[in-house]
């Protein structure tokens, strides 16, 4: 199976959910509810609108059974097919525009969820790897948390560990 940068994405969201469990919940205005799984809702354009899908217990899924789960919860979202329970109560959400060249974008943040990921397209760009300059092919990623639940630096953790993990994906892999 071909595994997509979006599977690979999914799985880096995932486990940098559980790696810093603080920016893995969600918020009611009385209530902050903590997760110990990483439910990644997906926005996946239909002829009707944007729908999110949901990838459940991402962190603990291969790249793989991401990919094959994602193609049948996308197709059937553009099918209007899915069912409330595969679309409502994600603990955070991605939006990747890669695909329609969108080099970098903010999204906002689906309540009640505490945060969302935005992926722009990838591009080379010049990269600079030991003094040495060089080109390499890179993607933004913008997270937007609401800090009434996510504390900006926790946010920023979680930034720091997705981009280690989609910096080096074989570890996701494996």
């Amino acid at each position: 199976m071909k595994l997509s940068v979006n599977d690979l994405l999914i799985k880096a969201l995932g486990v940098a959910l559980i790696q810093t469990p603080k920016c893995n919940v969600t918020y009611t205005g009385d209530n902050l509810i903590k997760y110990s799984r990483a439910d990644v809702s997906v926005a996946v354009s239909t002829p009707t609108g944007l729908i999110t899908p949901i990838v459940r217990d991402a962190a603990n899924k291969s790249p793989s059974a991401i990919s094959a789960e994602m193609k049948d919860l996308a197709g059937r979202a553009r099918d209007g097919k899915l069912q409330p329970v595969e679309y409502q109560g994600g603990t955070a959400s991605l939006s990747n525009m890669g695909m329609y060249g969108i080099k970098q974008f903010e999204a906002v943040i689906n309540p009640p969820q505490g945060m969302i990921m935005a992926i722009g397209a990838g591009e080379k760009r010049p990269y600079i790897v030991d003094d040495a300059l060089g080109v390499a092919t890179v993607m933004s990623a913008t997270g937007s948390f609401d800090h009434r639940a996510i504390d900006g630096a926790d946010g920023a953790e979680l930034m720091k560990l997705f981009k280690q993990l989609i910096e080096s994906p074989m570890g996701m892999i494996a």
